[in-house]
């Protein structure tokens, strides 16, 4: 009887397990339909635009990719985008890191307050003061320039704190303690000690620092407005869209295959680095 019961058990649990599989897989399946529509249209050879009724290219062709890095502004727009994203990345992770390292060990009077502040205001959305900022940034002439892109992306990254702080807090303050001890200054601790045991929400705050600035459309045309050479690829790919004349002249299909081309990091990236940015997201670290 005890084994009939067992068998069944194990029974309903590979079933309710199947299941669970069964649903995950149609859900994926759901996910990645739009980006194989993507995929597909970027090898359209004929030029009809948008109009379509039919998903499959009745012919087959490279041109939108040729047409994308030899009669477009694409490359120069990457690679802007891929400077601002770079120089944003290293500024925001150090702030990050600096900050929730001081949040989650330092005690101080307006330690609980700063964090609450900090908090709430992550909560309003950034376009409510980029009338202001703008104005700020064009009486220093930074405007219609990347130095100013950077400094509006890099300067709110302290707010980001609370899941480094969190991950942080999970590393056993004795730690700290035995170095102080041995006479290691708090410069040394968090170099030596905190940073290495740290590696997963570290490749977290950089991937999620990196994505960002990468994909971000409203700041960057705000600003950027009236200077191709200055686009980012969000920002110039949305102009192949404003004008009918580009969608006649094949401009969507151009748009498709600049998609996946802009895919293609971001996509390689978290896939390498997905092990440590689901542990970064768990806060899972050393056991104390």
């Amino acid at each position: 009887m005890k084994k009939d019961k067992f068998r069944s058990k194990k029974g309903a649990e590979r079933a309710s397990l199947i299941a669970v599989y069964a649903v995950l897989i149609i859900i994926s399946l759901i996910w990645l339909i739009p980006f194989l529509m993507l995929i597909i249209l970027s090898f359209r050879g004929e030029q009809v635009g948008m109009s379509a009724d039919y998903l499959f290219p009745k012919e087959w062709s490279f041109n939108n990719y040729v047409k994308l890095f030899t009669e477009t502004k694409f490359l120069t727009w990457y690679g802007n985008t891929l400077l601002v994203s770079v120089v944003v990345t290293i500024f925001q992770t150090i702030i990050v890191l600096m900050t929730s390292y001081a949040l989650s060990r330092l005690r101080f009077k307006l330690r609980k307050p700063i964090m609450n502040i900090m908090l709430i205001l992550g909560m309003f959305p950034g376009f409510l003061s980029m009338t202001a900022v703008y104005f700020v940034l064009k009486e220093i002439g930074l405007t219609q320039n990347l130095a100013g892109l950077m400094l509006v992306y890099s300067a709110s990254a302290a707010m980001q704190y609370y899941i480094c702080k969190g991950f942080f807090d999970t590393i056993p303050k004795s730690l700290d303690e035995a170095a102080r001890i041995d006479g290691a200054s708090r410069h040394t601790v968090f170099l030596k000690i905190i940073l290495p045991l740290a590696k997963p929400i570290i490749i977290y705050t950089i991937l999620t620092a990196f994505i960002a600035p990468w994909g971000e459309f409203m700041f960057s045309s705000f600003m950027m407005k009236g200077d191709p050479d200055k686009f980012t690829v969000a920002v110039g790919m949305k102009s192949w869209l404003d004008n009918s004349t580009l969608m006649a002249e094949g401009y969507f299909t151009v748009f498709c295959a600049a998609a996946v081309i802009v895919s293609i990091p971001i996509t390689a990236l978290f896939i390498w680095l997905q092990r440590y940015y689901v542990e970064g997201v768990t806060g899972g670290s050393v056991k104390g």
